[in-house]
């Protein structure tokens, strides 16, 4: 009778949690809090990072001010990594996600994507001096990866699907880890977005890394919960507004020393 009463009180529960996920209007409730919970990965230069103030600075980082500056609200910044974006997510921790988020398949089975707002360049890059200029050429190599990453699931899928011999996928938590590794000279062959080559070079010159060759370029948009149209629509509007403005060009100006593709800024792409 008590396992019964029990597993009855853990279905309650259960179908209140769902209930409550499923009839949630996120939009509405970071009005009525005046703050938006935003998750940014700190440790993907130039997107996000820490400057040597202390401060938050990166092209995510000033896209989410400027979302939540739009929107009426004070901005909340929630430390991530690419591995536990979609938990954060999932599970409330944040409102919504900008953090490098490329729009995958995958992905979509479990959360929803906002229209493009920028793009990330994944390419296949070395300590300097080595020649690798095709993915054949990987073979017998090791290829230093962020767990969980789009550059992770990209050069795995690659490698995968040429049957490259011997080439051996190794996998780090966070990009700082993943990048100290080719630093130090445990890796050197790195499966990477290309915009963080540019801070990593200027913080090592002396151990500099060079984009070989590219693997693919992936549009970023800001991750949603599923069922929350209200939520989406306004993100759409505000996406659309301020690439046809320039702000968003702008941002991704100033930290990746390039214009945002000439399609993406005229609002031309399928998601």
């Amino acid at each position: 009778m008590l396992r019964k009463t029990t597993l009855t009180l853990l279905f309650c529960a259960a179908a209140g949690a769902f209930s409550f996920s499923a009839s949630a209007d996120t939009l509405a409730n970071i009005k009525n809090r005046s703050s938006i919970k935003v998750g940014i990965d700190l440790g993907q230069a130039p997107f996000g990072m820490v400057n040597g103030e202390m401060k938050q600075v990166g092209s995510d980082v000033d896209t989410a001010r400027l979302l939540a500056k739009d929107l009426g609200v004070e901005l909340e910044v929630v430390s991530i990594a690419p591995a536990n974006r979609i938990q954060f997510l999932m599970t409330g921790k944040v409102d919504v996600v900008i953090a490098s988020f490329s729009i995958t398949e995958e992905r979509k089975k479990q959360v929803d994507f906002s229209y493009p707002y920028a793009v990330s360049q994944v390419v296949v890059a070395t300590t300097k001096g080595q020649k690798l200029p095709t993915l054949e050429s990987l073979a017998g190599k090791d290829i230093a990866v962020t767990r969980g990453s789009t550059n992770d699931t990209l050069i795995t899928e690659a490698l995968k699907e040429k049957n490259i011999e011997g080439a051996r996928v190794v996998r780090y938590d966070d990009n700082a880890s993943t990048t100290n590794a080719v630093i130090s000279g445990q890796q050197d062959v790195y499966a990477v977005a290309a915009s963080l080559l540019i801070p990593v070079n200027e913080a090592n010159p002396n151990n500099q890394i060079e984009s070989q060759f590219p693997l693919k370029v992936f549009p970023l948009a800001v991750g949603l919960r599923k069922n929350e149209p209200a939520l989406k629509n306004w993100v759409n509007d505000w996406v659309m507004n301020n690439l046809k403005n320039g702000e968003l060009n702008k941002i991704y100006q100033t930290y990746h020393g390039a214009s945002l593709p000439d399609d993406l800024v005229a609002g031309k792409f399928d998601n």
